[in-house]
């Protein structure tokens, strides 16, 4: 039986906060819960006809659902009640009283039978001696997992995880069905009505699990009814004192004579009506905790703060020329607006968003949304029906192309799959509380076409895992809108982003991913592997100089680049030229040949060579400065040529401005030009200016020239050039 059910007729602190939120919604008055009581003492009706108990049940579902076939209620009654009979809750009243209760509150919400039938019974597996087989066979399978998906486990069983234990339960099957996560979020609204009697810490401690899993969750789901009456309740209990002063600035406002929300909607319905559009003006009173949050940021509260004006209208092209009208004929201030409707949230809340001010100074916020996107707007899944039945044809012009639900939502999918990875309850529990407090969301673009959901603040390092799971371990890189970027890189809205996977099986995470994993998914995955490999992924700078490996002709590491402005070393130290008898032709044999890092000759460039310790040649280009001292030192000089290949190795410095994802885009660009960087060095910036000195590999000397200018043609490069001789020599 449930712990919180309690008398919803004893006087306790969360008795107040109600009233604004009902009367927001328009909805029907409280049901006296002793009078329901009473009528469910009555037992079962005549076959065929519908208990009274039930008949507030069937008035708001049939406001609904006209035509919906009453049946399975009625038998969903009997069964309820039959099975509760005898049972009591806290205050005495029949236990029959509280899925009765849950029932109506999602039928005023508008959900269909299937959700209205399991939220009668969804105590009776729980409480009862009824089984799920039972409610399978008489009601059907669906009926059967809604009710199993909301049945807790039992703490004789699960101990200290029995909560968190239940929760991921319910989360898993809100993943094959969100209207599981409906009946919960009704059945925790009407215990938090009913909280008063419980002792104050275990008023508390629900408060606190409402607040941090459920409220979130109702947001999520769009069901906003719900989300804002169960603020207020919690708000009720964990901030008494801040509760208090915000229901005395409530009702002080309420005494006021004069109402200047109300002139405010008079004048909006004079324009519309002037302008010819056909709108509904209402009143929005804030709820508690939404007066409380203006009061913080704003100070000392005037008439308009205390509410908004919601228009509704019957297209979506109306509330684009009813959003003209009021910028036209009234004062707006163009700060507040919010396109909603060409954007929705992900919540699938749609609605634009502005602001009028007065001759006064008081500024009035404005709601203008269809009715359909209303009623999204209040009950979000719930006011879809069954979400997985095929829409029917008058559905279908209801929506007017408005979006539809998804049955799995990006953060749902992302919630069960890193539930999967959580090694105990304790580290569910407390990531589940972390991943919900993210009450944004972005989308990226894959390079196919496909989409990912992100919570806002996501790194490319939280996409990787996202789209790849534990393979993203080999992750070495990203594109973000065709740039290379660092897995470091914060995504924003509508960015594409290309995932770059290294071939190497056996590649691993750096701990430094950590700092940037925004996500569950990404952090736990991160987590596992350094549990598993503690020697490991703890190279300091790793996912920096992994950015930009490539590996060499003979397999070794290319390059190591790191971040701008930092000098770096290359992977593998080696002898700057390469076979003299490949390369070169020197008039002294068996002399080693080794081209000059000073000048760096590529053919054709004009060479000539000296003798050095060792029986080893240095190849100059003819203009190194290296040259003439060599030469004053009376250095004899070697006849050198250059032989039949066109490989060459040269060293190539950029001068550029400081900016972003430079070092990206030089590499990048060289890269394309078929250049294969030996080693890189990038010098700290002074004066916002950068130098960047580059080995690399060219296939063919001919690709040099085009080389340089594919490096001069990278954003914010002023100069590239072959590296200058040193003052020193050879």
């Amino acid at each position: 039986m449930s712990a919180e059910a309690t008398n919803s007729a004893t006087p306790g602190p969360v008795a107040g906060p109600v009233t604004p939120a009902v009367s927001r919604r328009k909805a029907r008055a409280r049901i006296d819960l002793r009078r329901l009581g009473r009528a469910a003492l009555l037992g079962p009706a005549a076959r065929g006809r519908l208990p009274d108990a039930i008949s507030h049940v069937v008035d708001a579902h049939r406001a609904h659902h006209p035509d919906a076939d009453l049946e399975p209620l009625r038998r969903a009654y009997v069964l309820a009640e039959s099975s509760h009979r005898g049972q009591m809750r806290k205050s005495g009243e029949p236990y029959i009283t509280h899925p009765l209760a849950v029932t109506l509150i999602l039928a005023e919400l508008g959900a269909e039978t299937t959700t209205l039938t399991a939220s009668l019974l969804h105590d009776t597996v729980e409480d009862t001696d009824v089984t799920l087989d039972q409610v399978g066979e008489q009601f059907g399978a669906e009926v059967r997992f809604l009710v199993d998906g909301v049945t807790k486990l039992e703490k004789v069983d699960y101990g200290a995880a029995a909560e968190p234990e239940t929760f991921r339960k319910m989360l898993v099957a809100t993943g094959n069905d969100v209207r599981v996560m409906s009946i919960k979020l009704a059945d925790r609204l009407h215990n938090m009505r009913t909280l008063g009697v419980m002792r104050p810490e275990k008023q508390a401690r629900i408060a606190k699990v409402t607040r941090d899993v459920l409220i979130p969750l109702a947001e999520r789901l769009g069901v906003q009814a719900l989300k804002t009456e169960l603020e207020d309740l919690v708000f009720a209990i964990l901030h008494p004192d801040e509760y208090k002063h915000t229901r005395e600035l409530i009702v002080d406002n309420a005494s006021r004579a004069d109402d200047p929300l109300a002139e405010t909607a008079d004048a909006v319905r004079k324009v519309l009506r002037e302008a010819g559009i056909q709108a509904e003006v209402l009143i929005r009173p804030r709820h508690f905790v939404s007066v409380h949050r203006v009061s913080r940021k704003r100070g000392r509260l005037r008439g308009a703060d205390f509410g908004r004006l919601l228009v509704l209208v019957n297209e979506d092209a109306d509330c684009y020329g009813v959003l003209g009208e009021l910028h036209t004929c009234m004062t707006p201030v163009v700060s507040e607006f919010k396109d909603f409707i060409a954007v929705p949230k992900f919540n699938l809340y749609q609605s634009l968003h502005t602001a009028v001010a007065r001759e006064d100074g008081q500024v009035t916020e404005v709601l203008i949304r269809t009715h359909q996107m209303h009623k999204v707007a209040e009950a979000g899944v719930v006011a879809l029906g069954n979400p997985y039945a095929p829409p029917s044809e008058e559905q279908v012009a209801a929506s007017d192309g408005e979006r539809a639900d998804p049955t799995r939502p990006g953060w749902l999918s992302r919630l069960l799959d890193w539930q999967e990875a959580a090694p105990d309850p304790d580290t569910f529990w407390s990531t589940l509380r972390e991943d919900l407090a993210q009450d944004r969301e972005i989308t990226v673009f894959r390079p196919d076409g496909g989409t990912l959901g992100l919570p806002e603040g996501a790194t490319c390092v939280d996409a990787a895992y996202a789209q790849y799971g534990e393979d993203a371990h080999a992750c070495i890189g990203a594109r973000v809108n065709g740039r290379l970027a660092t897995l470091s890189t914060v995504l924003r809205d509508g960015d594409t982003v290309q995932l770059l996977m290294g071939q190497d099986p056996a590649s691993e995470p750096s701990r430094e991913w950590l700092e940037h994993a925004h996500t569950p998914a990404a952090r736990i995955a991160i987590q596992r592997w350094l549990a598993a490999h503690p020697s490991q992924g703890d190279a300091p700078g790793a996912e920096e100089t992994r950015v930009l490996f490539r590996p060499t002709a003979d397999g070794s590491a290319g390059q190591e680049a790191g971040a701008e402005g930092q000098a770096v070393r290359p992977a593998v130290e080696g002898p700057a030229g390469r076979s003299a008898n490949a390369d070169v032709l020197v008039d002294q044999p068996g002399a080693t040949v080794r081209l000059a890092g000073c000048c760096t000759p590529v053919p054709p460039d004009e060479v000539t060579g000296f003798s050095v310790r060792g029986g080893v040649v240095t190849v100059h280009r003819v203009e190194c400065a290296a040259v003439g001292r060599m030469k004053g030192a009376g250095r004899a000089e070697v006849g050198v040529r250059w032989g039949d290949t066109t490989e060459c190795r040269v060293t190539l410095v950029a001068e550029s401005f400081v900016r972003p994802h430079l070092l990206a885009d030089l590499t990048e660009a060289m890269a394309l030009e078929g250049a294969e960087i030996v080693s890189a060095t990038v010098e700290p910036p002074s004066q916002q200016r950068v130098r960047h000195t580059y080995t690399v590999q060219l296939p063919d000397a001919a690709l040099l020239p085009g080389l340089m200018r594919a490096m001069r043609n990278v954003g914010g490069v002023y100069d590239v050039s072959r590296a200058q001789p040193q003052t020193q020599g050879a």
